[in-house]
């Protein structure tokens, strides 16, 4: 129906009945599906359905019922499916196009998937979804577009910035989003509306945050560091950090190695990879050495992982999410 932007989303949008997310930057995606939940709840859906089809033992007509019936007191109903591959399979491709061609009544059907390739977007389940709804795409901030992003977004909370600290933020931050997003609530919160960022502020704000530790431990399993992994592990655990930040950093560096891995099956070299799978700084030289040691099968696997880490997370699924991390990622350092 329509391609739509970040921008264009608002708990005052009039509400559609089917909206597509897609794409592979996390916190755009978090974003619009916050705000679509926010927009509904504040119209009336407050039945909320959650269904994430992440097996192949998913019950895809259990979905399709949900998405015929209607609530108890004929509620209007928010219903999100999530697809953490991508890949809905036969059966579940078929069901998506059945509810696409049948939009279900007083019901906004949300369905949410992370990057997906050519194939995926060329098949017919999503050809249906988009031709029926509202498609958005996560797409990363590049190189270029992240001050301007980071100076809008320091705006909407009424805080300037001047040219040198916005350079050494785009800097610290590498094109991480979320780790962005964390620092500028954090300036609003020590500093009043209208006030210049200076590059000292910048400086005090990033100097000591969880994202350090992250690419620290980066860098300690891509070398198969395992002990200091646990020395860090225990540390961030014992700091009270949440697992989502450095979830989404470690989920990000298994997808670039598991690019680099194909990159390198192709004859290409890193050098001529590293800008489009952003290996800046250390990482130019970390991925490689993780590659040659870590199988693609595993790399695969940890993704899956870091799948129902995610879910655990987002409460869809029982577990301990600290100790899912833990495991994982000292299970990637041996």
């Amino acid at each position: 129906m329509a391609a739509i932007q970040i921008e264009q989303f608002s708990e005052q949008m009039a509400l559609q009945p089917l909206y597509v997310i897609h794409g592979e930057e996390d916190l755009l995606r978090i974003e619009a599906l916050d705000i679509l939940r926010l927009a509904a709840k504040q119209q009336g859906y407050l039945n909320r359905e959650i269904y994430t089809a992440d097996s192949a033992s998913f019950d895809w007509n259990e979905l399709l019922h949900s998405a015929g019936s209607m609530g108890l007191f004929a509620d209007l109903k928010l219903l999100e499916i999530h697809v953490p591959n991508g890949k809905p399979g036969k059966q579940g491709g078929e069901v998506l196009q059945a509810i696409a061609e049948h939009l279900p009544e007083d019901t906004v059907v949300v369905v949410i998937f992370p990057k997906l390739e050519k194939a995926q977007i060329q098949a017919k389940w999503f050809t249906a979804l988009s031709s029926k709804g509202w498609v958005f795409e996560a797409k990363p901030v590049s190189e270029a577009a992240l001050k301007p992003w980071i100076e809008g977004r320091l705006k909407k909370k009424k805080l300037n910035i001047e040219p040198d600290a916005l350079a050494l933020f785009a800097d610290r931050v590498e094109g991480n989003l979320l780790a962005a997003k964390q620092e500028i609530d954090k300036l609003a919160l020590v500093y009043p509306q209208g006030y210049t960022v200076s590059v000292t502020d910048a400086e005090n704000a990033v100097a000591n945050v969880a994202r350090f530790d992250v690419f620290q431990l980066a860098s300690a399993w891509m070398k198969g560091d395992a002990a200091r992994v646990t020395r860090l592990l225990e540390g961030l655990e014992a700091d009270g950090e949440e697992p989502v930040l450095l979830l989404w950093a470690v989920a990000e560096d298994i997808r670039t190695l598991i690019r680099l891995t194909a990159a390198l099956k192709q004859g290409q070299s890193v050098q001529a990879v590293r800008n489009s799978l952003r290996l800046w700084g250390d990482k130019q030289t970390l991925a490689p050495i993780a590659v040659k040691r870590i199988q693609i099968n595993r790399l695969l696997q940890a993704l899956q992982d870091c799948a129902k880490i995610d879910r655990i997370i987002k409460g869809a699924e029982t577990g301990n999410a600290w100790s899912e991390f833990k495991h994982l990622v000292t299970g990637l350092a041996v």
